[in-house]
């Protein structure tokens, strides 16, 4: 067998063993877009934990998402929590364009990131 050969066999056999999902099976996350400016991230933000009905508790003064202490990094929590609670009741993450899926947990130390599938 020339190598050529024997090498996509065990490429081919590599990919048979390693685990696959279907496309809903990926866990995905919404968070703030970096290039969105604070006052547009703080007025989205602000409709999600008002009316948007995410919950924002964490973000609070010694609570585990409280740092690091940004609007990128508030809007994003809060972002995702409205994105959870509502992603099969026809909720999105656009926030006018202030967010997008991530399928990188955003989880950091102390503070977890809600995913429900």
């Amino acid at each position: 067998m020339s190598t050529v050969l024997i090498w996509l066999i065990l490429a081919l056999l590599c990919l048979s063993l390693a685990p696959h999902k279907s496309g809903a099976e990926f866990e995905q996350w919404c968070v703030a877009d970096e290039q969105t400016p604070d006052d547009e991230l703080q007025a989205a933000m602000d409709w999600a934990c008002g009316g948007g009905g995410a919950d924002c508790s964490k973000i609070q003064v010694n609570q585990p998402c409280y740092f690091p202490n940004t609007v990128k990094d508030h809007a994003s929590y809060a972002f995702n929590s409205y994105f959870q609670k509502f992603k099969h009741k026809g909720g999105s993450c656009y926030f006018k364009a202030a967010a997008f899926i991530t399928e990188l947990d955003p989880s950091h130390a102390s503070c977890h990131y809600e995913f429900i599938p």
